[in-house]
């Protein structure tokens, strides 16, 4: 039995969000040979779960770039952002006006003002490499509070008076290059965080022992798989732990050369179905013309 942890955005999925019939027959022929499939990545569980649901996929997942373990219908770790810092990463975003989604334990929040702050961003970027159109981030948040994943708020500090309310991840959408290297060097200043990106348009803060590999680790651990037989399949920077704890690491073709220099291996890209030829390839031991 081998645990086999893929990342969404870049790796499962394709440019458009979805995910192939490739994939999606190679993952099912994973499983079938008593192999765990899970998701590793850097979106809320809300979000993961209603994905899987709507391909009719089963596994175990670590959300929030593994800040949140969930297998068999509970959570089975959570590590959130100590409440001090929290407050210190919010006075920054709220200072230069960023656009920003506070993933919790109870769904994940948005500053009432998201869409003005997405279009100043986009108005202030001077480079030409987005990845969204202002349109599709639009769609994508309209979808979102429609699906009730997200709940728009007007004050933080109301926001996270509740005692009972963790964060465990910030997204942050960072379009132009210079703001972002300013923030990513002010918010790394702050203690007992870790700073990551999942593409070159976003920052993603969390507890700093709150990471894929450590996610990877807890579902090993739950599932009594040891890490010499995990592999992961991922694309970016917040895949590196994950890439590095696994036994067999594979990046994608499309991934960040700097990804791709740590990874044992090298698939095709999300557009060419790269997690079906690196199942069929390492896991199926099936010929892999056909994918």
């Amino acid at each position: 039995m081998k645990l086999i942890a893929i990342d969404l955005d870049g790796t499962l999925l394709s440019q458009h969000l979805s995910i192939s019939e490739e994939n999606l027959t190679a993952i099912h022929a994973a499983q079938e040979q008593q192999n765990i499939v899970m998701i590793c990545s850097g979106r809320a569980k809300e979000d993961i779960v209603q994905l899987l649901k709507r391909y009719n996929l089963s596994c175990p997942i670590g959300a929030s770039n593994g800040a949140v373990t969930y297998a068999e219908g509970k959570v089975l770790k959570e590590t959130h952002i100590e409440a001090k810092s929290v407050f210190q990463v919010l006075e920054q975003l709220e200072k230069a006006q960023f656009p920003y989604k506070l993933y919790t334990n109870q769904g994940i929040y948005v500053p009432s003002t998201w869409k003005e702050r997405v279009i100043t961003d986009f108005q202030a970027n001077t480079e030409t490499n987005t990845e969204f159109s202002l349109e599709e981030l639009d769609r994508i948040t309209e979808k979102q509070a429609k699906d009730n994943i997200i709940t728009f708020f007007t004050d933080y500090n109301v926001l996270l008076a509740a005692d009972d309310l963790h964060i465990e991840k910030f997204f942050i959408l960072a379009l132009d290059g210079t703001r972002r290297k300013n923030i990513m060097q002010t918010l790394q200043t702050i203690p007992s965080i870790a700073v990551t990106t999942s593409g070159s348009n976003n920052l993603e803060v969390m507890n700093k022992h709150a990471h894929k590999g450590n996610g990877l680790k807890v579902i090993a651990a739950h599932f009594a798989i040891p890490l010499q037989d995990t592999i992961a399949i991922g694309d970016n920077f917040n895949d590196v732990p994950m890439l590095q704890a696994a036994g067999f690491s594979i990046a994608m073709g499309n991934a960040e050369d700097e990804v791709k220099k740590l990874c044992d291996a090298v698939t095709l890209t999300n557009e060419e179905h790269g997690v079906a030829y690196a199942l069929h390839k390492y896991i199926l031991g099936k010929d892999t013309a056909s994918v």
